[in-house]
């Protein structure tokens, strides 16, 4: 006589709310094995420092332009680099199992996605710190406002990349797949964000994309720095929109995260 053994089925995630002790274990986590992978924080610390270094050289023969452009470049250059590490990063814990194993224990998807973002926002504490000092006293870069409002703006756009790169991640199968997401998500704010001309320039309906694309506001908080002495309504405006999208992009990050590639 046969008998027929069947596997246990995987546990679902927990849907409690966020707990703070599996969160901060996330993290700590993730920060203890990104500190055996030197290119990746070397990648999310230094380039955007890097980038800014060439940047001011490249305007070498008319540092007004770099005085123009410096600062929402500031804002720009985390973002990018935050979001491809961040997805390439996530992808790699869905693909090799590790996010099956997590989510097979009582560990919320909010948890996950919680704890994800703050270490990966811890380092984007540390690359816009390094990223806003290099270009302010290194660099010169010459702005009215404060510079702690530059700092804070800079901060939102790299938290921002971080949602962006754990959002999209969930829709990629690969690392190459998920490398080809920048020009359908990044490529396109770029453009449009008022970098290149400003906003109410372009053709209505392109200003109308870009009114609803979180870099066009980070583009817009830094020049409101450069512009202004003081916090001004505009400033408070664009910040909150960039942090609401983050937050936004985290909650669908967490709405559709699978326990692994297909």
């Amino acid at each position: 006589m046969s008998t027929t053994t069947t596997t246990p089925p995987i546990a679902p995630a927990s849907t409690s709310p966020l707990n703070a002790s599996r969160t901060l274990a996330t993290a700590a986590r993730v920060l203890r094995q990104l500190r055996h992978d030197p290119r990746s924080i070397a990648l999310m610390i230094l380039v955007p420092c890097v980038m800014l270094f060439l940047l001011r050289y490249v305007f070498d023969g008319s540092p007004q332009t770099f005085d123009n452009i410096g600062a929402s470049l500031l804002g720009i250059f985390p973002l990018i680099t935050m979001f491809l590490v961040t997805s390439i990063a996530t992808l790699r814990e869905r693909t090799s199992g590790t996010l099956e194993r997590l989510l097979a224990m009582p560990l919320g998807k909010g948890d996950l996605i919680a704890g994800y973002a703050l270490a990966f926002g811890t380092l984007a504490i540390i690359q816009s710190t390094l990223a806003t000092a290099l270009a302010l006293w290194g660099l010169g870069l010459d702005v009215i406002g404060s510079p702690w409002l530059l700092l804070l703006v800079a901060l939102l756009d790299a938290l921002l990349g971080t949602a962006l790169g754990l959002f999209v991640s969930a829709f990629a199968s690969s690392e190459f797949q998920a490398v080809q997401f920048m020009p359908a998500v990044i490529f396109p704010q770029l453009l449009l964000c008022g970098l290149f001309t400003p906003r109410d320039n372009m053709h209505p309906v392109l200003e109308a994309i870009s009114d609803v694309l979180p870099m066009s506001y980070a583009v817009d908080g830094m020049n409101e720095v450069l512009k202004h002495t003081d916090m001004t309504a505009t400033f408070v405006r664009d910040a909150l929109i960039v942090a609401g999208c983050a937050l936004l992009v985290l909650g669908l990050g967490a709405a559709t995260l699978r326990r692994r590639t297909q």
